[in-house]
């Protein structure tokens, strides 16, 4: 079971990995990471709700004012 072994030696290569990597820095990455991220919607859905939504809101703001 040698790719078991390779297994365990990647993880635990990346478990001190993070435990050597401050937490300030750590956490200033999951903020980055969260910031780069798409909306659930479209993450989700794809872009078509996305574009039926928005065309809804531009739709309703039209027509309260003319």
């Amino acid at each position: 079971m040698a790719g078991g072994n390779d297994l365990v030696k990647y993880v635990t290569e990346q478990l001190v990995q993070y435990m050597e990597t401050p937490a300030e820095q750590r956490k200033q990455a999951r903020t980055t990471a969260k910031a780069q991220r798409e909306p659930w919607l479209t993450r989700w859905f794809g872009w078509g709700p996305a574009s039926l939504m928005i065309w809804w809101r531009s739709k309703s703001r039209t027509e309260r004012n003319p």
